[in-house]
């Protein structure tokens, strides 16, 4: 049992965790003898109004199966009390416990088979899930940005890593990902300066709090998003291609110009954004985006560049960068 909750607490990212949850509970409440293996899965409230639930497996499979309309309640009413629920089906007895996401949100339940009566086994599946969120709330508080939430600076090699060694495992095998595009982007609110200046450093946070929270709104759960200080923003996307995802960042820029900021009024955003090569280094690709967006401020900034796109129309001459420099 101990070996399950070190390895559990070697994960770092959200998604890898509740994968690594779900393993632990799975073998901690099968024995070898039991014939009917009793399954452990995570259901995720996406969308309370339309009731969108999206159901993760241990082989961190992220779906929008059916879930029966009776469960769906139950979940949600877990959700909605913050307090342990049982659901009894024709086959099955399931113990529904809430898990608190690290920014104190409760939109997500683990449910786990429980056709026994053993109390002992309750109270010990309870005791790793307060470990679970002691877990989740230390991390929390090591890898995110603690004005807004975000992931900070100190995750983002350990992200971008990932998904370059995601990448080449992917080339490596050969496989067909034509359509799995990798993009990073990086935003910075306009004229910034300006609204600590003139309201103050207090305002200035709450823009940026605000600010973020309208990249959470706009932007997919499963899509890395940092601060990494100031008014600047970094995010990693995954897209069929650059016009999907030039629209996507279109819509952003739009909807941050469409808000309201109390006291602040109208606030634009300029980003610059460039494609992921597996065999790119975190500089050169921070580099390229980088360059893209001191074009975007530089050309009457609320604009969204993409390098490839400059480059392709002559704007600007490509930066053949080596070498392991870091910019950040």
């Amino acid at each position: 049992m101990l070996s399950k909750l070190v390895t559990l607490t070697k994960e770092r990212d959200d998604l890898s965790l509740q994968v690594a949850l779900i393993k632990t509970l799975t073998d901690f409440i099968n024995s070898d003898h039991d014939e009917a293996k009793k399954s452990v899965v995570i259901y995720h409230l996406k969308d309370f109004k339309k009731q969108t639930v999206t159901i993760l497996t241990a082989e961190n499979n992220n779906n929008n199966n059916v879930v029966a309309p009776e469960l769906k309640r139950a979940v949600i009413k877990c959700i909605q009390t913050d307090s342990r629920k049982t659901y009894q089906s024709e086959t099955h007895t399931i113990k529904l416990h809430p898990l608190r996401s690290a920014m104190g949100h409760i939109d997500t339940v683990i449910a786990i088979d429980s056709d026994h009566s053993d109390e002992h086994l309750d109270v010990s599946i309870c005791m790793i899930l307060e470990i679970y969120q002691n877990f989740v709330l230390l991390n929390n508080e090591n890898e995110c940005d603690t004005l807004t939430g975000l992931l900070n600076r100190k995750t983002f090699d350990y992200k971008i890593n990932k998904i370059l060694a995601q990448m080449h495992s992917n080339t490596n095998r050969k496989e067909d990902k034509t359509d799995q595009v990798f993009f990073l982007a990086i935003f910075d609110i306009d004229h910034f300066k300006r609204i600590n200046d003139k309201f103050g450093h207090l305002i200035g946070d709450e823009v940026l709090l605000m600010f973020s929270q309208l990249m959470r709104q706009s932007f997919r759960e499963e899509d890395p998003l940092f601060r990494f200080g100031g008014e600047e923003f970094v995010g990693f996307f995954e897209c069929n291609s650059t016009p999907d995802i030039q629209n996507i960042f279109e819509r952003f820029k739009q909807k941050v110009a469409n808000f309201e900021f109390p006291q602040v009024g109208k606030v634009t955003v300029s980003a610059g954004y460039t494609e992921i090569s597996p065999f790119d280094t975190s500089s050169q690709i921070i580099d390229r985006a980088d360059t893209a967006l001191y074009y975007a401020k530089n050309h009457g900034r609320n604009r969204v560049d993409s390098y490839e796109l400059l480059v392709a129309d002559g704007r600007l001459q490509d930066n053949k960068k080596e070498g392991e420099i870091e910019l950040f």
